[in-house]
């Protein structure tokens, strides 16, 4: 069954590029990965949604995920109320609309 990852970050000022720039850089052949979208959300916001074949696929995954977000953690904000510098969530499909 389809699952998603999304993880939303908040870039400190003047960093913006090289946040994008560290995930340009990183593979994008993990088993099971579809697809991965970066999207803004607002001013130094951003917001990652990652498609993959099921669950085990996703979680397979974590530890390049963590290397990743290891390559530019110091390009990040705390996001506040004890979340740290991101506010991952992930999950299987459950309802596909379209």
């Amino acid at each position: 069954m389809t699952a998603f990852n999304v993880v939303r970050f908040r870039v400190k000022p003047g960093r913006e590029q090289e946040f994008l720039d560290a995930h340009q850089k990183v593979s994008r052949d993990w088993p099971g990965l579809r697809r991965v979208n970066m999207l803004q959300t607002g001013d130094r916001s951003y917001c990652i949604i990652a498609e993959w074949d099921d669950m085990d696929s996703l979680a397979n995954a974590r530890p390049n995920m963590i290397a990743t977000l290891d390559s530019f953690r110091d390009t990040l904000e705390d996001l506040g109320g004890g979340l740290g510098v991101t506010d991952p969530v992930s999950g299987p499909v459950v309802l596909g609309l379209k």
